[in-house]
């Protein structure tokens, strides 16, 4: 009898474990997964701009861009875009971005965008100028959401600052124009005195020859820098255009900057050299005093972004140190 009692009491205390085991296990089995943080949908934003307002849903992973100076301020951010104009010069892009415009498809020129090769690359955002693209703006739209700068000439931070705010990027780009600015300021104070030459901006083109003023790329980066003008380019507007030799005294200075847009057929080259050896442009006093540099037509003009703006720095540094 006592031996049977034994017996059921370690039957029941064997139960009693194995119940324990079952219990554990089933709460091991059911134990819920952690759940993953799901991340906060992004918010729509609007941009005003030349021709109006535009919602943009969420940040753009896909721009095009139809602008030069557009492509530069882009890749300042750190944004390649997917399609872009092609440089003025350069096969496609200019030299001094070549390297950071790898795989982006050519959608045209600023002049002639082509519509099928942007709507084919399925952007979420695209970037244009009403002085060249203001026709195409309604068939453009109906692609993406499409902002559009009002000009190329003159200040190219607004631009800047509107481009940044269309790709959700505004800090980046106010940290980009402050280190931007942060350098003039310290090329200006090494400068010192020499800010007070006064600097004149001439452009050879086929069949054209300029003279450049303050409303300018070129202008607004000497103005900025705290450089004087010749009387006669020391004003706020674009260029003297189609100058005749008769015009070529008033392209003195104490400095003498020029830059040639040459289209591979020569004829701008040709004109550069017959105006820099005419009698009149020898006689020059900037001439006389060696003081006439030639620096790349990109960068200094055409190019027109933050990206040309520090190179251009780069050239003032280097001739002023002369």
């Amino acid at each position: 009898m006592q031996i049977q009692k034994k017996k059921g009491f370690s039957f029941l205390l064997l139960t009693i474990v194995f119940a324990f085991i079952l219990a554990a296990c089933g709460k091991e089995t059911t134990k819920e997964e952690p759940k993953k943080e799901e991340k906060p949908k992004e918010e729509s934003y609007t941009v005003e701009h030349a021709m109006g307002t535009t919602e943009i849903p969420k940040t753009p992973e896909k721009v095009v861009i139809l602008t030069n100076e557009g492509t530069e301020a882009l890749l300042a951010l750190g944004v390649k875009p997917v399609g872009a104009v092609q440089s003025w010069t350069g096969k496609p892009w200019y030299d001094h971005i070549k390297t950071d415009m790898e795989g982006v498809e050519v959608v045209g020129t600023e002049s002639e965008v082509t519509l099928e090769a942007i709507a084919a690359l399925q952007p979420d955002l695209i970037i244009g100028n009403k002085m060249r693209q203001e026709k195409l703006y309604d068939q453009l739209s109906e692609i993406a959401p499409t902002v559009f700068s009002e000009t190329l000439r003159g200040d190219w931070k607004e631009n800047f600052a509107l481009y940044a705010k269309a790709v959700n990027k505004e800090e980046k780009g106010k940290e980009v124009l402050a280190q931007y600015d942060e350098r003039v300021n310290k090329i200006k104070e090494t400068l010192g005195d020499k800010v007070n030459q006064k600097v004149s901006i001439v452009r050879f083109m086929a069949g054209d020859v300029r003279i450049y003023h303050k409303d300018t790329f070129s202008g607004v980066v000497l103005d900025q820098l705290g450089f004087a003008r010749p009387e006669g380019q020391d004003v706020m507007d674009f260029a003297e255009k189609n100058v005749t030799k008769e015009r070529i005294p008033a392209m003195d200075g104490d400095v003498l900057f020029y830059f040639t847009y040459e289209d591979g057929a020569g004829e701008a080259t040709a004109l550069e050299k017959e105006w820099l050896e005419d009698p009149l442009f020898k006689n020059l006093s900037v001439a006389k005093a060696g003081k006439v540099y030639k620096v790349d037509d990109a960068i200094w003009n055409t190019a027109g972004g933050v990206i040309a703006a520090n190179k251009m720095l780069d050239d003032i540094e280097k001739h002023f140190a002369q």
